[in-house]
């Protein structure tokens, strides 16, 4: 027959005694039986790695024990009871079980009223294990030992600089005595050197006037540097080059300001006009006239603030990469020239408007205008592209081969002349065609050829008139007459 196991009881009434005072976790719990699968409410308390269980919170002896090393716990959804077996309680239990790590033991079910007392629960049993108090106090004891490492480093490094700061000392006293020795040879030969200088007053004169021309010499060198360089050809370039870039400030400066008046005296006036109840000029017409000006305006004033910022930095003027920030942004300019012709032709339809008319005289009479009408406002942007390529043009000029910005200049020249070429062929294809459009309206009953994109415009003028007429005359009359005489 196998015999019972023997333990120690006192220690374990000891324990139980800790558990209850001191225990990490204590409270009623409600534990299943496993004989009858009742659920009986006892009073648990966690001391370390073992969990008893009592009869009340005022027993002194313990019901059970157990050993929690080496289980889990976790929680479990409350288990579905039918109605004849539900307990008359009608507050909601929340359960959880602790799994042993063995075969033929059977988990431990116990239960909680409370969420939050279920999770205490759980966390507790889960960080009751001894394993683990000793994986922790290895990590504390490596930690401890190089602690100490550190400690004994720190030791060692102090008692040299305590060294090295005896030998300073020791040596800042030889240093001193050494002083102290030459302050006395001083001035035991001061008297000597007096009466030598008053002795000599020649060798005084003398000594002057070597100073003197030492010093004469050496300022009459530096002046001839600096003329020689005040009259180099780099200095020279160089002051046209920082002329070109202040000129280029100054007129971006004013092109600014245009862009200014031209939106804020013109363009947002005729935008609330518009939406007036008697709007002298509807929304599509100030679209058509402005176009991207606002846009345009936010551009230029970014740019300006940059040069503004480079012109801070003087002598030192890098505007290259000014440049490759706008170069990307300049293609708005495209839409601006395409539209002019037309802006100005909707401009001078809606003129023809009385009430238009004289609200735009009033804009144009504003101090900040100074005289100049809408068209001359409208006309500037047509101009600043090539204003750019010839201030590139002229900076280059006066920018050595070597300079650090030479090739990001002519990168930007290139691109801009690629742009203005395209603006000018889209232009002139655009007028080329308003102007054909035009002469075909002037003819009664149309004319298909000046409909034709590939028509080009060569002169403007009666003689023109007449044979266009003639022409479409001729090919209404008599086609095959006219195409043996083409």
């Amino acid at each position: 027959m196998q015999k019972s196991v023997r333990y120690n009881e006192g220690h374990a009434l000891f324990l139980s005694m800790l558990a209850r005072k001191e225990g990490i976790k204590r409270g009623y719990l409600s534990k299943k039986a496993a004989e009858n699968n009742r659920w009986n409410e006892k009073y648990f308390a966690l001391h370390q790695n073992v969990l008893f269980y009592f009869e009340n919170e005022q027993s002194t002896r313990p019901s059970g024990i157990y050993l929690l090393e080496g289980c889990t716990c976790e929680r479990i959804p409350a288990p579905k009871v039918s109605t004849a077996g539900k307990e008359s309680s009608d507050k909601q239990q929340y359960y959880f079980l602790v799994i042993f790590g063995h075969d033929g033991q059977k988990p431990l079910e116990l239960r909680t009223e409370e969420d939050a007392d279920c999770n205490e629960w759980v966390e507790a049993i889960h960080q009751a294990s001894y394993s683990d108090l000793i994986i922790e106090r290895e990590v504390l004891m490596q930690k401890y030992i190089h602690l100490v490492q550190i400690m004994e480093t720190e030791k060692v490094a102090a008692n040299q600089l305590r060294t090295q700061l005896e030998d300073q000392d020791t040596e800042i006293e030889r240093l001193k005595a050494e002083i102290l020795v030459l302050n006395k040879t001083k001035e035991r030969m001061l008297p000597f050197q007096s009466n030598q200088e008053e002795e000599d007053p020649d060798i005084k004169k003398i000594k002057k006037v070597q100073s003197f021309m030492r010093g004469w010499l050496c300022r009459r060198k530096w002046k001839i540097i600096v003329q020689d360089y005040i009259c180099s050809p780099h200095a020279e370039s160089m002051r046209k080059r920082n002329q070109i870039v202040f000129n280029m400030v100054e007129a971006e400066t004013e092109y600014v300001l245009q862009l200014s008046i031209l939106v804020n005296c013109f363009l947002r006036p005729l935008r609330m006009a518009a939406s007036s109840k008697k709007p002298p000029i509807s929304h599509d017409d100030v679209s058509s006239i402005f176009l991207n000006s606002e846009t345009i305006m936010f551009l230029h004033e970014i740019f300006h603030q940059g040069l503004k910022a480079r012109i801070a930095n003087w002598p030192t003027l890098v505007l290259a990469d000014l440049f490759d920030i706008l170069l990307p942004m300049l293609n708005i300019y495209q839409e601006f020239v395409r539209n002019h012709q037309y802006s100005l032709q909707v401009l001078a339809n809606c003129k023809q408007n009385r009430d238009f008319d004289k609200l735009l005289k009033q804009y144009e009479a504003n101090a900040a205008c100074e005289g100049r009408m809408l068209e001359t406002f409208l006309t500037y942007p047509m101009f600043q592209i090539p204003r750019y390529i010839i201030t590139l043009h002229e900076l280059l000029a006066h920018t050595p081969h070597e300079h650090v910005e030479r090739k990001s200049l002519e990168f930007a020249k290139s691109k801009l002349e690629e742009l203005s070429k395209m603006m000018h062929d889209e232009v002139s294809d655009t007028e080329n065609i308003r102007k054909n459009l035009a002469i075909e309206r002037m003819i009664v009953e149309g004319c298909d050829i000046l409909l034709d994109t590939s028509q080009t415009f060569v002169r403007q003028g009666e003689t023109q008139f007449i044979t266009v007429v003639f022409h479409h005359w001729m090919r209404q009359r008599c086609p095959l007459s006219l195409k043996h005489c083409l």
